[in-house]
């Protein structure tokens, strides 16, 4: 692997602990940068939907005030374009989720995330994703924490 290629790849992956540091922190305002607005997404509330603020309407603002722990397992993987300007991530997520009356329960997932930027070495954006949980894992988790202020 190229220096190039691995710079690439390092960069996917700090993408993804960026997103993990906002959804953690209920940073809905802080994580719209990392996506892109006329981003298509899918996930466990929303079948399809085009645009950041749909997604964070029917997805972000679903998940992350009800969950703890959010991170991503180690073996973050990516594939990168030959011009290095579209990449593909695949992560495994974990997380605890709530029933109603407060039990706690393991949340893990997976999460495909397409990127792109426009040129080496900028910082990738997201313009596709798509996060879902593993089968049989409760979809709605009934913590509430507060967003952080913007």
């Amino acid at each position: 692997m190229t220096g190039e290629q691995e710079a690439d790849i390092a960069a996917v992956r700090r993408w993804f602990e960026r997103l993990a540091e906002h959804v953690r922190a209920v940073d809905f305002a802080g994580a719209r940068p990392i996506f892109a607005e006329d981003m298509i997404a899918f996930g466990t509330f929303s079948d399809f939907m085009t645009g950041r603020d749909k997604a964070e309407a029917a997805q972000w603002r679903n998940v992350w005030p009800h969950i703890d722990e959010f991170r991503w397992r180690p073996d973050i993987r990516a594939l990168v374009s030959a011009d290095r300007l579209t990449a593909v991530g695949m992560a495994v997520f974990d997380s605890t989720g709530y029933t109603p009356d407060g039990t706690s329960y393991s949340r893990p997932g997976r999460a495909t995330v397409v990127f792109t930027r426009t040129k080496p070495g900028d910082e990738w954006v997201a313009n596709h994703t798509h996060m879902s949980l593993f089968r049989d894992v409760p979809t709605r988790s009934h913590k509430g924490k507060s967003e952080k202020a913007s």
